[in-house]
């Protein structure tokens, strides 16, 4: 199909949101969860309680070149944000060779607009390194299709490798590839399949290569990450099936947002009408079926957490180069002002939300006034705890000078410092619990709030609290000082 378009005017739309991200990036303050994997980032392991390590040597490459602060943590998923364009526009022209190039960026602006993008772009959490590695992955797939010889299936091992590295559910795109290769090999439609079994063993085994660091981590550890996240099955409520499922559905639309969700379902149906014909469009449809198909299995009995499904996003947008673009551009502009009303609320909180559906209040909110109030309480010397990682990171970035303290059982798995003693501040939400087993004094000093505009994210108790001296060395374990801004 000729398309007279020109792909100059996506590609400055393409530079003009990576350029805004970076903005939002240095400004919008840390989250909790990023807080804590700068902690990860300056605690070097081979894995970590809850994902694999690659978000910690990301944050920790972006720190050395953006420094100690919010741009430096987020600097380096900004930027593989951007360039998940190159590697997606060359996938969808290896794997679908029918398409002209103008359609290849239409898929990547349209990627580029969903709400997921514009969060996971200037919020470093794992979800944008294995968003970028499959990216690579589908890039590499389509040099593979293409015919481009043997060597491409070592990188497709050593890019699937990478993308486990990042987080665990990289293993559902990948297995909708093996899929495809199983189906595409008995159809014979591979082309060079049977000059490439070598090639594809040196694959796996550079796959399993880039994941034994994990693999280690955890057999060393008791298996700890693999537990945690496999004990999300336990909870088992298929009475629940309805509201979970729509639930699902219905923060996929949003994440999408609804015009981009509409081509990328329409995407899809037209992948899978020509995966006998197309190899590309079937490895795009597998892609996507297989993870789909897992989270609507996890759906009937148990919550789906709305960025599990991340995942498929590049497969998803792929595959709209298979549509017209009728409305394409109302999809796109749609996505690009609802994500820019997030970044303006997340800012400056035009809107008087309530922490309930203020992400960024609840979660971003009031840090260094908090930070403030301890201060104002802390005597010279005195340590400053909280009972749950995320307070804990985040004291750790607003109060440099201070031993910040975390007490909690996983900081047990972490290479840090374990030598507390004496007394400070214990920080804690009211709703939450702490040990009070490792005390021998605990007095409280009242409650204040963290918020902004007079809104209140959450109510913050604080206790002066004396460590016991008699602690058993497991004790002593789960205290970790972390690491703060300044190396104070």
């Amino acid at each position: 199909m000729r398309v007279k378009d020109s792909p100059r005017p996506w590609l400055c739309l393409l530079g003009l949101v990576a350029c805004l991200r970076l903005v939002v990036a240095a400004l919008l303050p840390l989250s909790p969860d990023e807080a804590y994997y700068r902690i990860w980032a300056l605690a070097p392991a081979a894995s970590y309680l809850d994902h694999p390590p690659m978000v910690a040597v990301w944050i920790r490459l972006g720190m050395a070149l953006g420094g100690d602060d919010p741009f430096g943590v987020r600097l380096a998923g900004v930027l593989a944000g951007a360039g998940i364009s190159f590697f997606l526009f060359r996938a969808v022209r290896d794997l679908l060779p029918g398409a002209a190039p103008v359609l290849a960026w239409r898929a990547c602006a349209l990627l580029q607009a969903t709400l997921v993008l514009a969060i996971q772009s200037v919020v470093m959490t794992p979800d944008m390194p294995v968003l970028f590695f499959l990216s690579v992955l589908l890039w590499v797939m389509g040099r593979i299709v293409a015919g481009g010889g043997a060597r491409w299936w070592l990188a497709a091992g050593l890019v699937a490798g990478l993308a486990f590295d990042s987080k665990y559910t990289a293993v559902l795109p990948v297995a909708g590839i093996g899929l495809w290769w199983l189906a595409q090999s008995l159809w014979r439609r591979v082309p060079g399949q049977g000059r490439h079994w070598v090639a594809i063993a040196g694959g796996l085994v550079l796959a399993v290569l880039c994941v034994t660091p994990v693999l280690w981590w955890n057999e060393t550890h008791g298996w700890a990450s693999f537990a945690r996240q496999g004990g999300r099955t336990a909870d088992w409520h298929p009475a629940k099936a309805f509201q979970f499922l729509t639930e699902l559905l219905a923060g996929q639309a949003g994440l999408m947002t609804p015009g981009i969700a509409a081509f990328f379902v329409w995407g899809q149906v037209r992948a899978w009408g020509q995966a006998r014909q197309v190899p590309g469009a079937a490895l795009l449809a597998c892609f996507v079926a297989v993870p789909a198909c897992v989270f609507v299995q996890h759906g009937i009995g148990d919550r789906v957490q709305a960025n599990w499904p991340g995942v498929i996003y590049p497969g998803l947008a792929a595959a709209t180069a298979l549509v017209g673009w009728r409305w394409g551009r109302w999809a796109v502009g749609g996505g690009l002002l609802v994500g820019a009303l997030v970044y303006g609320q997340a800012l400056f909180a035009p809107l008087p939300l309530s922490s309930h559906t203020d992400v960024a209040l609840r979660q971003m909110a009031g840090w260094h006034r908090l930070a403030a109030d301890i201060s104002a309480v802390a005597r010279p010397g005195e340590f400053v705890a909280a009972c749950d990682y995320g307070t804990a990171a985040e004291l750790a970035t607003v109060l440099p000078g201070r031993i910040v303290v975390g007490i909690e059982p996983r900081w047990a798995l972490f290479n840090l410092p374990h030598d507390v003693t004496g007394g400070g501040i214990m920080v804690c939400n009211p709703r939450r619990t702490f040990d009070a087993g490792v005390f021998a004094s605990i007095d409280s000093l009242g409650t204040v709030t963290r918020g902004r505009k007079g809104r209140v994210a959450e109510p913050v108790s604080l206790y002066r609290v004396q460590l016991r001296d008699d602690l058993s060395a497991t004790q002593r374990q789960t205290m970790a000082r972390l690491p703060v801004v300044g190396g104070g």
